[in-house]
């Protein structure tokens, strides 16, 4: 009796079934998401509550960059990254306009505010950004700038602009940039006792309070979009569009939009949704 073809066959689906299973741990390893992100949305703790969430929906891991928004949109244009999810309005706007995605799409708002020391010396407190500003601009009182890059540096300059304050001129006294996240800046300006423009939803999250309080609030100036957008494949063939895609699709639909709404600090909520308007 030959055995030869027999054995010969066994080997092959011995072989066949190994390969298998190795590749078995690859496929589920390749089933994750590289998303360029803001500081603030990381270190508001939404994250922690959202891509959980989206993992039990989809099954796809989401592994977060956390920078400034300008880094994020330099990630994406290298193609560093499958999905960005920033805030920065008119610069993603321009990434589009560019190629490096076919859509932007409104995920949800929040606000900025800025705090400072309780005794508020610059004598800031109140609605108007616009005056806050020009008091710190005139005052010298210490101001710790992100410096970043960030959706958030972004608007912190809209709004000395605003003021009629000419940074590339000349930096009020107390300007200092730290070229660093929310979370860092915060810190900064609770150690030394200076201002801060910071999200509020970071500001929910920060436990490093000290002397600082909310002084500058509900102006319309300080209304903060956050937007997804899917890199472009055209521009990058090697990003995971497809999987991207189905992120995007998900934070912008009822049960993302809920699963934002849903997260609250202290029974206060830290983002808004907004995909619909």
């Amino acid at each position: 009796m030959d055995l030869m073809p027999f054995t010969r066959r066994q080997l092959g689906l011995a072989l066949a079934a190994a390969v298998a299973t190795l590749s078995l741990p690859s496929q589920a390893e390749d089933k994750f998401i590289v998303m360029a992100s803001t500081t603030s949305t990381e270190q508001s703790g939404l994250f922690g509550h959202l891509l959980p969430a989206f993992k039990q929906a989809s099954g796809i891991d989401v592994r977060v960059v956390a920078v400034g928004t300008g880094q994020a949109l330099d990630m994406g244009r290298r193609g560093d990254a499958d999905v960005l999810f920033v805030h920065d309005t008119a610069a993603e706007e321009k990434f589009v306009a560019d190629g490096f995605s076919t859509q932007r799409r409104n995920v949800m708002y929040n606000d900025f505010v800025v705090v400072g020391p309780a005794a508020d010396p610059a004598k800031v407190k109140g609605s108007d950004i616009g005056a806050a500003f020009g008091k710190l601009a005139s005052s010298g009182a210490g101001f710790i700038s992100r410096g970043d890059k960030s959706g958030t540096h972004a608007a912190e300059l809209r709004l000395w602009k605003g003021a009629g304050v000419d940074l590339a001129a000349a930096k009020p006294a107390g300007y200092k940039e730290c070229g660093c996240g929310m979370g860092p800046a915060l810190n900064m300006g609770a150690s030394t006792g200076a201002y801060v423009l910071t999200d509020r939803g970071t500001w929910l999250n920060f436990k490093n309070r000290q002397d600082l309080a909310v002084l500058v609030e509900g102006d319309k100036k300080l209304f903060n979009q956050y937007g997804v957008m899917v890199v472009n494949a055209a521009k990058h063939p090697h990003v995971k569009t497809a999987l991207a895609q189905q992120f995007a699709d998900w934070v912008v639909s009822p049960a993302g939009q809920a699963s934002i709404s849903a997260y609250k600090i202290n029974g206060e909520p830290l983002f808004f949704p907004n995909a619909s308007r």
